[in-house]
């Protein structure tokens, strides 16, 4: 009796499991359907406004106006005025514009210049929705900025001014960018002291604002053309890095190769001239010894090359009829990365990167944390809006299938967590909420309007007080991977703000402001 009770009991409890793997073989089979069993929706304008993500944005874009250098127009921002006005006088140029990189007064010409190109692409990709919610001329503004210091740094052919002021000096002094007393020394890059990635960059700034300003200041925009063309053809005609050429530049924007972007800038010229050599040069050229196709990586002002796979994936989508079998196959390669770039991204694909914080934000980095996740986000609903506009519905994961809306999920995860929607309760972007940092590092947010310091302002460094200056669309450096958040002013490294953190959030924020599709063609 006793061996036929144990054997019984021992077919249910294989009835119980096989019932279980079923059923979990069905689910997953479910799951997996589900995320391609949704109609999607019929591209077209931009639709009803999310208030949330237009008074984000309307904040973020702000701190360009704080961190403008040289004679202010229309100053908004009540604690700034005039500064750095005789940037460039020593090499008779007016290097006067630009705008300061971080919390301290550098101009350094390699992280603005990717200001510039992102900025561009999320006018470009987003100014409809940026136009739905009043935005769009503040960022037009806070663009022209920008590339009119990258024009006038770019005096001929072969020279390019790409630095102003001593950072080692700078570092040494807290103090208003108004009072700065010190002086700001020139760095260029020319044929004898190359530097790729910057000549690069910034042709990719130029040749991307250039469609920016197409129709509404034509002259202007071919000006912006004319410098992309001819800087392009330098830095890759004088190949050499920034890093090696100025080694002590190590310290601060220390490139890890230029490769990536001349990629990237010969892909943003290939969109602004439509000449095919530019098509020729990123996929039949050069694509199998610069791109490397099938790894993904991480957008960021030093790797351009999941930027590049996700701009080139647009020629994919909608003008892949215009290039060579030979082109195919690169601009086919490009496709294939970015949507690897993709899976990494999504939560629920087999190959989701793991490094997450419990709150559901990518992590990567000690310092500056919300730089990748923030870059990676816009990619991302960069990325869902072509296969929306492209009609594609899916996204293959290793045999599992995703839509353009799981994309948009990833993206606004992101936006909400670095907006409040995390552990902390705290928004890092400044301004955004009642809650977010008060002790940003930051020397003009730091210092009172109307307090004289001179080099060595570092009381105001020290004060145990707020900042008595909102530095309003700062988007400080974010949480380690616990999701805590130390505020304080002499921890740069979680409450520092840059001003190329501000512009993926800019495109991340304006692409989230209301549901739309994209342009076909960027001209």
């Amino acid at each position: 009796m006793g061996a036929s009770k144990k054997g019984c009991c021992g077919w249910i409890i294989v009835l119980v499991v096989a019932a279980l793997v079923i059923t979990a073989g069905v689910y997953a089979i479910v799951k997996k359907k589900s995320h391609k069993s949704e109609v999607l929706p019929v591209p077209g304008p931009p639709g009803a406004i999310n208030q949330k993500y237009a008074d984000a944005l309307g904040t973020a874009l702000q701190f360009f106006q704080v961190q403008k250098a040289g004679k202010l127009v229309n100053n908004k921002i009540a604690w700034r005025g005039d500064s750095a006005l005789s940037d460039g006088k020593e090499a008779g140029l007016d290097l006067s514009k630009g705008m300061y990189d971080a919390g301290d007064h550098m101009k350094f010409g390699f992280p603005m210049a990717f200001t510039a190109t992102v900025l561009a692409w999320s006018i470009l990709e987003y100014g409809d929705q940026m136009g739905a919610s009043k935005q769009l001329d503040p960022a037009l503004d806070s663009l022209k900025w920008i590339t009119d210091y990258l024009i006038n740094a770019h005096p001929s052919d072969n020279v390019l001014y790409i630095q102003v002021g001593d950072p080692d000096t700078d570092h040494k002094c807290w103090e208003r960018p108004e009072d700065m007393a010190e002086k700001r020394p020139l760095l260029k890059i020319d044929k004898n002291s190359p530097g790729t990635e910057v000549a690069a960059e910034t042709a990719a700034a130029m040749a991307a604002a250039s469609l920016v300003f197409k129709s509404s200041n034509p002259s202007y925009s071919s000006k912006l053309l004319s410098h992309a063309q001819k800087l392009f053809t330098f830095a890759d005609s004088a190949r050499g890095s920034y890093s090696e050429t100025f080694p002590d530049l190590q310290t601060y924007y220390n490139s890890t190769g230029y490769h990536d972007e001349l990629l990237w800038a010969a892909g943003w010229l290939y969109h602004a001239t439509g000449d095919s050599s530019y098509l020729s040069y990123v996929t039949v050229q050069n694509g199998n010894d610069f791109a490397d196709w099938g790894r993904p990586t991480w957008f960021s002002w030093d790797d351009k090359r999941a930027g590049t796979q996700v701009l080139l994936s647009r020629v994919h989508f909608f003008s892949s009829k215009q290039a060579s079998n030979a082109e195919n196959n690169g601009l086919n390669m490009y496709k294939k990365t970015a949507d690897a770039v993709m899976c990494g991204l999504l939560p629920d694909s087999p190959t989701a990167t793991s490094s997450r914080t419990s709150g559901g934000l990518v992590w990567i980095s000690d310092w500056n944390a919300l730089q990748h996740p923030v870059a990676a986000a816009f990619l991302a609903l960069v990325y869902s809006d072509y296969m929306l506009t492209s009609r594609t519905s899916e996204v293959k994961c290793n045999g599992d299938s995703f839509s353009p809306t799981d994309l948009r999920k990833f993206a606004t995860s992101q936006a909400d967590y670095l907006l409040g929607s995390n552990p902390m309760k705290m928004s890092y972007l400044v301004g955004y909420g009642d809650n977010y940092p008060q002790f940003v590092h930051h020397r003009g947010a730091s210092i009172p309007a109307s307090s004289k310091t001179g080099c060595k302002g570092f009381q105001w460094l020290s004060s145990d007080q707020p900042n008595p200056n909102v530095a309003t669309g700062a988007l400080v450096g974010g949480p380690f991977k616990n999701d805590s958040f130390i505020d304080s002013r002499n921890n740069s490294a979680q409450n520092e703000p840059s001003t190329y953190n501000s512009a993926v959030l800019v495109g991340l924020l304006s692409g989230l402001v209301t549901s739309s599709s994209v342009s076909v063609s960027l001209s």
